[in-house]
Order: structure tokens, then sequence, then C-alpha cells
């Protein structure tokens, strides 16, 4: 006999359930976006405001000191990632609790362990340099263990699905953040500036264990990197070359045209920030997306690569024009002596960010489709034109044309992630390549 239901029940059909299945995954989507956005927008606004207030404080050459020291925090920051954190929010993602606890305690003590071993080496090349380049690497070495500990659990909190807990830490190193650029306006140095930035960071560093109740393991870093040797040594591979190149044309460029040059450059992308942190934050998300695309319709992958990195050129492209309208005085106000010469790197810098936001688009249908010596060859490629097109540029015509030589690399790189994206879908098309299998 069919069952029957009385008024106010409702019958729960198949569909039905899919349907509300969809709902709820659009739901979690959207809701990773939020986290992931928000997160990357305290981190890039928090970044953004010490640039600001450094570049006001001290001019344009000892800021110009201060962008080497934090591009090569970015160099080693990447280098961590590389082989603690990727590894992590890769095969620990979405796992049980036990598991997650086990993995982030051995990840964030190889974290630990780079930071004091790259930090080590910073402070001896400090020492050794003098100067007035010299003290602000020797405070930078001091500060890298917490720095890169604080970052690995930012991550640590998304490969849990708690972006908000990553999100919360980023807030206390802002909240920390204040009274310790006021100790080091006062004292006046670029020294002063990268400790204060440094313990704030600690201060994050040590809130994060707090979140987490885990302890890192320094002692379970080197199992770590043995285990996850397969992603971390080619993860590596790729984020150096990318902060690398970017290291490698600020020293250049400083050691052609001279370290205010380092702060311009800098000045512009602190121009470019807001922006930025929109993108890094949608970066969190693209590649999954991606690989859901993938799944759902093979044939639209193309289409969604160059909507995504369509958009992100574009976005860019409005950017820079708005910046173009700011008046002097407003510019002069944000960024002080720097704005003169940030100013004037606007066009450059908007037409760089734009190539490199079309390419995100291609490298996300590299990552989904797992083509990866593909993908690791078109990065090391953008790498070598973004360091020769800056490096050359600037050989010719300075700081100008250093960002003139960038943007043309970029938009080279740009070209080449989309033909290498094109025959990796034909050669899927033609033998089509294995999935991955989500956990």
């Amino acid at each position: 006999m069919t069952p029957m239901t009385t008024e106010g029940e409702k019958t729960t059909t198949p569909a039905d359930r899919a349907g509300h299945a969809r709902r709820t995954a659009k739901r979690a989507m959207v809701g990773r976006l939020s986290w992931g956005l928000a997160d990357q927008a305290a981190s890039s606004m928090t970044n953004f405001a010490v640039g600001i207030y450094v570049a006001r404080s001290l001019g344009l050459a000892a800021f110009g000191v201060f962008s080497l020291a934090w591009v090569t925090y970015g160099v080693v920051l990447n280098v961590s990632r590389g082989l603690a954190t990727d590894p992590l929010v890769v095969r620990f993602s979405g796992v049980p609790a036990a598991s997650w606890r086990t993995a982030v305690a051995r990840s964030s003590g190889a974290a630990l362990g780079v930071g004091a071993v790259l930090g080590a080496a910073c402070l001896l090349v400090g020492l050794s340099l003098g100067g007035r380049v010299g003290p602000a690497f020797a405070c930078l070495g001091v500060v890298l263990p917490a720095l890169l500990l604080q970052d690995a659990w930012r991550y640590s909190f998304f490969a849990a699905g708690t972006g908000q807990k990553a999100f919360a830490n980023d807030l206390v190193w802002g909240v920390a953040l204040v009274p310790a650029m006021v100790v080091a306006a006062h004292v006046g140095s670029v020294a002063a500036f990268v400790l204060a930035w440094g313990a704030s960071g600690a201060v994050a560093a040590g809130y994060g264990c707090f979140q987490s109740g885990i302890r890192p393991r320094m002692t379970g870093a080197r199992e770590w990197l043995r285990e996850h040797r397969d992603l971390g040594y080619r993860y590596l591979v790729e984020n150096v070359s990318v902060s690398g190149a970017s290291q490698l044309r600020a020293y250049g460029l400083g050691a052609i045209v001279g370290v205010g040059a380092v702060g311009a450059v800098r000045g512009a992308e602190l121009l470019l920030g807001p922006f930025l942190a929109v993108l890094m934050g949608l970066s969190l998300v693209t590649v999954a997306e991606a690989v859901r695309v993938l799944r759902r319709a093979p044939h639209r992958l193309g289409t969604f690569c160059l909507l995504l990195g369509g958009g992100q050129a574009a976005a860019a492209l409005l950017w820079g024009a708005a910046l173009l309208l700011v008046p002097d005085r407003v510019g002069e106000f944000v960024l002080g002596g720097v704005w003169s010469s940030a100013s004037e790197l606007i066009v450059p810098a908007t037409l760089g960010v734009a190539g490199a936001g079309l390419g995100t688009g291609a490298a996300a249908g590299l990552r989904a489709l797992g083509a990866a010596r593909r993908s690791l060859r078109c990065q090391l490629f953008a790498s070598a034109c973004y360091v020769s097109g800056g490096l050359g540029g600037a050989a010719v015509a300075g700081t100008v044309g250093s960002a003139w030589g960038v943007a043309a690399a970029t938009v080279c790189g740009s070209a080449v992630w989309w033909l290498q994206l094109r025959s990796a879908l034909r050669e899927r098309h033609q033998k089509p390549i294995r999935e991955v299998r989500t956990p």
C-alpha cells in the first residue's frame, strides 16, 4: 500500500534531496570564499598600512631599504609554504580532527625550523653587511621564525575549514601593530620598524597556539619533509621562482638605479594593494572551483578559465584607471615623499598586474588538470621573463624602464600560460587525464 501523508507533511523525493545538497554545497563554497576574502583583506590591509606608515615616516631611500627586507621575507615565506603548509592544505584538508592536529604539529614545526635556519642566515648576512641595509637584515633574521609560524597557523585553519580563526589571527596582528609602529616611529630607523613588524607578528603566532591548542613540533620537521617531498619540493621550486624573481629584480634595481628606485616600485605596488588583496583572497578557491568545473562539465573548463582571468585583468585595468584620477595632494598625504616617484609607475604597474591576472586563469586550469610539468615550465619561464624585463628595462631607462619591462614580461608569461593550457586541454580531449579524487 502507498503510505498516506497527513496535512502539513511533505514527501521528500530524490530530486528534492539532490537540490538541497546543491544548495548546501553552494552555501559552503560561498562561506569559504567569504572567509578567504576577509582573511586576505585583513592580511593585505595590515601590510598596506605598514608600508604606508613606513614610507611616510622614513622617506624614499630608507623605505627602499625596508623594501629590500620585505621582498627577502617574501622569498623565505614561499620557501616555508612550499615545504610546510602547501602539502598540509593538499593532503589534510577536511580530514578527521586527530589527523589534522598531528599533521599541523609537524607542519608548523617545519615552518618554525625553516624560519630558524633562514633567519640565522639573514642575521649573519646583516651583521656582515653593516651600513643602512645590514641592521634591517639582522633584525629580519631575528623575527623570521615568528612570522613564518603565524603564516603556518593561517593556512592550517583554512585546511580545517575554520577560516574565521585565520581572520581573527590576522586581526590580532593588526591590533598589535598599532603600538609597535608608534614606538618604531619614535626610534626612527628601518631596523626599528622591522622589529616592530616582527614583534607584532610574534604576538599573533602565540595567539595561534592558543587558538589551535597545538604546539609546533620541530622534532617532527624532518619526518614531515621526508613524507611529503613529492609535493614539497615541486611547490618549493614554483613558489621560490615567483618570489625569487621579485627579489632579484629588487636587488638588481637597487644596484643599477639605487635603493630609492626600489622604494618607488614598492610604493606603486602599495597603490595596487587593495586590489591585489581581493585577487589573493579569490586564489584560495579558484583551483578548487576549476576542479569542480572539470568534473561536472569538462568542455567548459576553458571558458571558465578565460572568464576568471579576463575578469581579473579587466578589474586591474579599472583600478589603475581610478588611480590615475587621484589628485597629487591626496597621493602625497598617503605616501608622502614616495608619491611623486610611485605615481609615474601607475600605468606600467597596472598593465603588469592585468597581465598576471589574465595568466592566473590559465594557471588554475593547469592545476585542475593535474598538468604539473606544464605548470612548472610556465612558472619558470614567466619568472625568467620578469627578471630579464625588470633589469633590462632598468639598464635602459631607469625605474620607469624597469616597470615597463616587467609589464611586457608578464604579458609574455601570460601568453605562455594560455598556450600551455590549450595544449593540455587538447591532450585531455585526445587522451583523458585521470582526475584527482577528493578524499
